[in-house]
C-alpha cells in the first residue's frame, strides 16, 4: 500500500525476465498449420488419405525459450496417413486398417498403425475389437524452454546433458563430511516422443426392447513418458588442507523421458432403460488403473484419474402428458443426475501433489421447446446441493453453478 512498494512492483512486473531483472514475459509467437484430407470409394472399399504440416515460430526474446542473442527458433513437423474400410458378408463384418507416419525435425520418423474389427450378428448386438497406436511429440517447452526460477533453471532438451549430479548424492556429500565418493553422476539423453499402444474390446446390445447396454475394456502400454529430471551442475575440488569442496554452478530441471514401460487399463459399463415413450433411467460406471509394474522411476507422470466413478440418472424427452388430468404438458424435457467420484492422489509438480477426497454431485436440467418460434429454453444447475469439493490439488473449491440459455434453430421450417 505504499508508494515505494507500488513503484517496485510496477518496475519488476514491467521488465522482462533475466535480461532486465524483472518477471515479465514477452510473446510474439506464430503458428502456421495446414491440413488436408480426401475420401474416395472404389469398389473394394472406402479409402481415406490425408496429411498435415505445422511450423512453430516461437518468439519470447529469451523470457521463456532459449531464443536469446538474436537466435530465432523454428520447429517443423509433418505427417501423412491413409486408411481403408471394408464391409464383408452383407455388412456383418466391418474391417478398418489405418497407418500414419509422423516426422518432427528434431526426432526420427514414427509409424502409428491401427486396426479394428466390428462384428454385427444382428441389429441388436455389436462386438468390436481394436488395436491402436499414437505418439505425442515433446512440446516447444520440452524442447526449447529456458526459464530461470531462482532455485533452478527449467530447460528443454534437444541435445542431452552430460556429467550432472543427482540431488540426493549432493545432499549426502555435505552430510557425510564432504566425502566425494557419495557423489553420483549421470547423463541425460535428448527428450523423445511419447508412444502408446492400446488394445480394446467392447460389446453393445439392445435387450428386451427397453435396455441398452455398452461394455468396454482397454489395456494400454506407454513408452517414453515425458516428464523432467533434476540435476546439479557442479565442480569438485580439494583445498590446500585436503578438504573436498563442491562449487554448485546451477541446478537444472530438464525435460526427459521415463525409462520404464507403464501399463494402464480400465473398463466401463453403461446402461439405459427406457420407460414408456418419454422417460429413461441411465447409469454408467468406470474403473481405471495405472500399473507402474514395480517401477520407482520418478518421471512416470501423474495418472490423476479416480479408480472408480459412477453416474445414476433419470431423464425425459419431449414429454406430452396431462398433469392432474387438467394441465397439459407438452414439449418438456428434463434430466436429473447423481455422480460419485472416488478419492485419488493428484500428482502435479512436487509442490502440487496431494489427496483429492471422494465427492458426489447432483445435477439437474429442464427445458421447454416452443416450435412456433423455433426456440428451446433451458434452465439448469450443476452441484445443486453445493457440495464444495476439490478436483485438482492446489486448485479452488468447486461449488454450485446455475445457468440459463436460449437455443434458436434457424434450420427448422
Amino acid at each position: 500500500g505504499t508508494a515505494r512498494f507500488d513503484s517496485a512492483f510496477a518496475a519488476i512486473t514491467s521488465r522482462k525476465s533475466f535480461k532486465e531483472g524483472g518477471s515479465g514475459l514477452f510473446d510474439r509467437s506464430a503458428l502456421y498449420h495446414a491440413v488436408g484430407e480426401y475420401k474416395f470409394t472404389p469398389s473394394f472399399g472406402d479409402i481415406t488419405v490425408g496429411g498435415n504440416f505445422r511450423m512453430y515460430r516461437p518468439n519470447s526474446d529469451g523470457t521463456i525459450f532459449s531464443d536469446t542473442l538474436d537466435r530465432r527458433i523454428t520447429n517443423q513437423e509433418y505427417g501423412a496417413y491413409t486408411g481403408i474400410e471394408k464391409k464383408l458378408n452383407d455388412g456383418k463384418y466391418k474391417i478398418n486398417l489405418t497407418a500414419r507416419l509422423d516426422k518432427n525435425q528434431n526426432f526420427d520418423y514414427l509409424f502409428s498403425p491401427a486396426a479394428s474389427l466390428i462384428y454385427t450378428p444382428d441389429k441388436n448386438h455389436i462386438l468390436r475389437f481394436s488395436f491402436g497406436s499414437a505418439i505425442r511429440n515433446p512440446t516447444l517447452a520440452d524442447q526449447y524452454l529456458y526459464y530461470n526460477v531462482g532455485r533452478a533453471i527449467l530447460l528443454g532438451n534437444t541435445s542431452g546433458y552430460d556429467s550432472l549430479l543427482t540431488v540426493p548424492s549432493v545432499r549426502n556429500f555435505f552430510e557425510y563430511n564432504r566425502d566425494k565418493t557419495y557423489l553420483r553422476y549421470f547423463n541425460l539423453d535428448p527428450v523423445a516422443p511419447e508412444q502408446v499402444r492400446t488394445f480394446e474390446v467392447g460389446y453393445r446390445a439392445s435387450l428386451f426392447k427397453r435396455l441398452y447396454l455398452d461394455v468396454n475394456y482397454y489395456y494400454s502400454i506407454y513408452k517414453n513418458f515425458i516428464g523432467y529430471t533434476i540435476g546439479v551442475d557442479a565442480d569438485v575440488y580439494s583445498t590446500i588442507f585436503g578438504i573436498n569442496e563442491l562449487l554448485i554452478n546451477n541446478v537444472y530441471r530438464i525435460a526427459s523421458n521415463a525409462t520404464d514401460l507403464v501399463n494402464t487399463q480400465g473398463a466401463s459399463l453403461g446402461l439405459n432403460y427406457f420407460i414408456g415413450k418419454f422417460y429413461s433411467l441411465n447409469g454408467n460406471w468406470s474403473w481405471n488403473e495405472l500399473n507402474k509394474r514395480g517401477s520407482e522411476d520418478p518421471i512416470i507422470p501423474a495418472f490423476n484419474t479416480p479408480r472408480n466413478k459412477f453416474n445414476i440418472g433419470i431423464s425425459g424427452r419431449d414429454i406430452e402428458t396431462m398433469l392432474f388430468n387438467k394441465i397439459k404438458i407438452t414439449n418438456y424435457s428434463f434430466s436429473v443426475n447423481y455422480k460419485w467420484v472416488q478419492g485419488f492422489e493428484f500428482e502435479g509438480s512436487p509442490q502440487f501433489t496431494g489427496a483429492i477426497p471422494a465427492y458426489d454431485l447432483l445435477d439437474a436440467q429442464i427445458s421447454k421447446s416452443i416450435p412456433k418460434i423455433k426456440c428451446v429454453f433451458k434452465l439448469g444447475c450443476s452441484n445443486i446441493l453445493e457440495n464444495l469439493h476439490y478436483e485438482v490439488y492446489g486448485g479452488p473449491l468447486i461449488g454450485r453453478m446455475a445457468y440459463a440459455c436460449v437455443l434458436v434453430d434457424l434450420s427448422k421450417k
